[in-house]
């Protein structure tokens, strides 16, 4: 039964290495996307005013009526309000207008190389890569399973690797209770 879990558990891990070493690189890159962009960045930032209508609407006709100004209407994605600001999004571009005061902010963006697309592998909805990554979030769960089977002896699962599995799952476990 050990040969058997370890080349299987080494031919997945060899077949997945690249798959492995990416998600866990955008992974961590995008637990703090809060200080940074990992998938992409401001390529260029430009400022203008806009001078709205008194009593107009603020609606999706308005929104590509202000896409048109600035040629954006072929990538127009949609817009929201964020209490006082106009939030339109396009496929490469953001728009910000304070509808108080005017101001607008039209920032343009690039894909950041390489982290940027590891990291949209995160957030893809393509039907294939969803296929894909389902295998792979079996053969994770068939390496880790095959991993417990590999080493015997005093560093075996059943002597001393139940206990450090157990320890890493009590800290998920205290996070979702207490942090979630």
């Amino acid at each position: 039964m050990a040969l058997t879990a370890r080349n299987t558990h080494r031919d997945l891990a060899y077949f997945y290495l690249g798959l492995i070493i990416s998600f866990s690189i955008s992974g961590i890159a995008l637990n703090h996307r809060e200080v940074w962009q990992p998938i992409r960045y401001t390529y260029q930032a430009e400022e203008f005013q806009y001078a709205f209508e008194a009593n107009a609407a603020i609606d999706e006709a308005l929104a590509k009526k202000i896409s048109a100004r600035f040629g954006l209407e072929k990538d127009y994605r949609g817009f929201r309000m964020n209490g006082k600001k106009l939030r339109i999004t396009y496929h490469n571009d953001m728009i910000e207008i304070d509808t108080q005061t005017g101001k607008g902010l039209r920032e343009t963006y690039r894909k950041r190389p390489v982290i940027g697309q590891m990291s949209f592998l995160h957030v893809t909805t393509s039907n294939y890569w969803i296929w894909y990554s389902d295998i792979f979030g079996l053969a994770m769960l068939t390496i880790a399973l095959t991993g417990t089977f590999i080493t015997s002896g005093k560093y075996s699962f059943r002597n001393r690797g139940w206990k450090l599995t157990a320890l890493g799952v009590i800290f998920p476990l205290l996070f979702l209770i207490f942090a979630a």
